[in-house]
């Protein structure tokens, strides 16, 4: 395994991992209201403006991003604005794939990984800006597959206090998707809510804020893929515990933001450091 590039000096041991910590706080403040998940902003800024190498950066990604939804889980239970029934399903899906992705990340010379998640983090942003969310999607009528599965159900909107029913249909093309999103979260750490919501919101009908919800934990099954990051050795503890202890209070205050913020109010942000990260570390991969 590759070890850290740049390190800084040993008087100054405790500088990164102490911005390394106020970055993650800030990170998972943006997060979960945005819906994006921990790592999908985690890795690109991190692998950009911090001098670790990319290895240590993904493998930390993961258990960002899955420290970000646990963290975030209950509070988000008990508002309705999550559905652990739905979430199971896709969560099992991509938690499978999400290994096959970390060992195919693994298999790739470092330059490749970072050109390929440049490109992939610049296509997410593109993807966020040009899409259009749904609020409350209309869903006529639940498909077999999520009748059978026991999907649906109803949550108040604490903005509102609207009651609101919601049901999910093209259940199949939904699951077949996260097969895909497990992957790529699972070779580029990324963890997957930048996927997540789209999917579920667009694709599968449900309101926009079951969906961030529901989303969050998706992503702390689907991190699975870590533990094939563990195995390599590429978590190391002076990265690992500022971010995540980072990750996980930043995630506390923007759950409670999600309940008084409207869902799009932080959108604009992410997508601005998403353009801002993937530029960077496509540029930064292809000069090396």
């Amino acid at each position: 395994m590759p070890a850290l590039a740049a390190a800084v000096e040993p008087a100054a041991w405790w500088y990164w991992p102490l911005m390394l910590f106020f970055a993650a706080f800030v990170l998972g403040v943006v997060a979960v209201p945005s819906g994006v998940g921990g790592g999908v902003l985690f890795v690109p800024m991190v692998g950009a403006f911090f001098p670790f190498h990319l290895d240590f950066v993904r493998a930390t990604g993961l258990l960002v991003a899955m420290a970000g939804a646990l963290a975030a889980g209950p509070q988000l239970l008990r508002a309705g604005y999550a559905d652990l029934r739905l979430a199971l399903p896709p969560a099992l899906i991509a938690s499978i794939t999400a290994v096959a992705g970390a060992l195919a990340g693994f298999s790739l010379p470092p330059k490749l990984v970072e050109i390929g998640l440049g490109v992939t983090i610049l296509a997410i942003a593109a993807l966020m800006a040009l899409s259009k969310r749904a609020e409350v999607p209309e869903v006529a009528q639940a498909d077999r597959w999520a009748l059978a599965l026991g999907l649906g159900g109803t949550f108040v909107d604490a903005v509102n206090g609207r009651r609101i029913d919601w049901r999910v249909h093209r259940t199949v093309p939904g699951l077949a998707l996260f097969a895909v999103i497990g992957f790529l979260a699972g070779m580029f750490g990324l963890g997957a809510g930048w996927a997540n919501v789209p999917v579920l919101n667009l694709l599968m009908g449900l309101p926009l804020k079951v969906a961030l919800g529901t989303s969050g934990f998706i992503i702390s099954v689907s991190s699975s893929a870590a533990w094939v990051y563990l195995h390599e050795g590429a978590m190391i503890p002076l990265i690992v515990a500022p971010a995540v202890i980072g990750m996980m209070l930043g995630a506390l205050l923007g759950a409670r933001l999600l309940s008084v913020l409207p869902a799009s109010t932080l959108r604009t942000l992410v997508i601005v450091m998403l353009f801002i990260a993937g530029g960077r570390m496509l540029l930064k991969g292809i000069a090396d």
